[in-house]
């Protein structure tokens, strides 16, 4: 979330800016790309349980959808901020462009810590924000899908409520719903699964085997979850996992020097990713504190948390045996922080291309959900891993024809792409 003196969206802005200047872009199309189309703020107001009545505010931005429908996740945070959903919109954009997905980049938010509401009222703040955007959402438009802190259930609910107001079946006008109603297989894991896939494909260029590795990552929720479970099935050894302790509000990391038992750890961590400590102990797991996955003796980072995590303050601490950071959450990494991984020569697999496996599952869950038609899991994983496997060598083969830094090699196919739309449709 946007903390302190970082702001998420002018870092994507920096991050825009400085490609689009290397690239050339044309002024005008420059200035429509570095700031979204379309904005919504609203406030919900939600029946409490105790007969009192709570508003909430939200938001829903919309960057581009010169490609395609706008497409992007809904967040329920208490430090949500509509510049974080701002740069989280951008960053869609990019993402779904550098994947070839004939969608746009959206992002919603809503202002509330989830981990306090029952179900019920989870359920009525769903519904209440579908009731404030169902006019400029649907399959043709905008499609949510789930994001930090909201899950297949949420999505459920504001299906049910788009069907219900807007009086038909449309399926397909959500992503990351429970299976059993139109889900696709497959999605829970897509995100951390497609991390490890560009690992696995960054580790074959450098010719560096899977299992003579270790990692450490930030974050034990679902993406941090099954890339952990997935690495671990190439061979890697997971040494530390951090997460967000939410009975003492503050994060730590859970450390074994000959590598975690990852499902041993899935079974004594709750929804929200909080592994309880006790039970770790027990296991024979060293208690550290929630900074220390950064400074590990190992040959890969995953931050897969939230952004801004690694900065100018922590970057220093990253260990000389580190070779490869996997950008598994969204803008992980500031600017300056980021110049310091380029100075220092680390491969980094950047955050848009890396973590794309969720919104490409997302739009196979679409696709499958607007012809009733739906996939075996083996096949919505096979095409899966050939779209990130196909993306990440778009990105690999430009950066080293241009001796690029990653980052930029991925930006600038991204926005050349929907540059390249927004002329064709003659917006600008």
């Amino acid at each position: 979330m946007s903390t302190g003196n970082y702001n998420p969206y002018h870092t994507a802005q920096k991050q825009f800016d400085s490609v689009a200047e290397k690239i050339g872009l044309e002024p005008a199309i420059r200035e429509f790309l570095r700031q979204p189309m379309k904005e919504f703020h609203f406030t919900i107001p939600v029946k409490m349980d105790d007969g009192s009545t709570k508003i909430f505010n939200g938001y829903r931005v919309q960057h581009n959808d010169a490609l395609g429908p706008a497409k992007g996740g809904i967040r329920f945070h208490p430090e949500e901020t509509i510049d974080t959903v701002r740069a989280l919109s951008l960053w869609m954009t990019w993402k779904c462009s550098l994947l070839g997905l004939p969608l746009g980049g959206g992002k919603g938010g809503v202002v509330c810590d989830p981990r306090l509401l029952s179900e019920r009222e989870q359920e009525r703040l769903c519904r209440g924000y579908v009731r404030n955007l169902f006019k400029n959402m649907g399959p043709g438009i905008d499609v949510p899908a789930p994001d930090v802190m909201t899950n297949a259930q949420h999505m459920l609910w504001m299906l049910d409520e788009y069907e219900t107001i807007t009086g038909g079946r449309y399926p397909g006008a959500l992503t990351g719903k429970p299976v059993a109603m139109g889900g696709s297989l497959g999605r829970t894991e897509a995100t951390g699964f497609g991390l490890i896939y560009m690992l696995r494909e960054a580790l074959r260029e450098k010719g560096i085997k899977a299992e003579d590795t270790s990692a450490a990552i930030q974050g034990f929720g679902n993406v941090a979850r099954h890339a952990a479970l997935k690495y671990t099935e190439l061979g890697g050894r997971v040494v530390v996992v951090s997460c967000w302790d939410n009975n003492d509000k503050k994060p730590y990391s859970f450390y074994k020097k000959d590598g975690l038992n990852i499902e041993e750890l899935i079974a004594i961590t709750d929804s929200f990713g909080t592994i309880d400590k006790e039970k770790a102990q027990e296991l024979g797991i060293e208690i550290l504190p929630g900074d220390a996955w950064i400074e590990q003796e190992v040959d890969i980072l995953i931050p897969a948390a939230l952004e801004n995590q690694i900065t100018i303050d922590n970057v220093n601490k990253i260990s000389q045996k580190v070779k490869i950071i996997v950008e598994g959450a969204n803008g992980p990494t500031s600017t300056e922080a980021d110049q310091v991984l380029r100075e220092k020569d680390i491969f980094v697999i950047p955050d848009f291309l890396a973590n794309a496996g969720g919104v490409t599952c997302s739009y196979f869950e679409q696709v499958q959900s607007d012809s009733n038609y739906y996939w075996e899991k083996d096949e919505v994983m096979e095409k899966l891993d050939k779209k990130m496997t196909a993306a990440f060598k778009d990105v690999y083969a430009l950066a080293e024809k241009d001796s690029l830094y990653m980052r930029d090699a991925a930006y600038i196919i991204a926005i050349n792409r929907v540059a390249q739309a927004v002329k064709f449709r003659g917006w600008v």
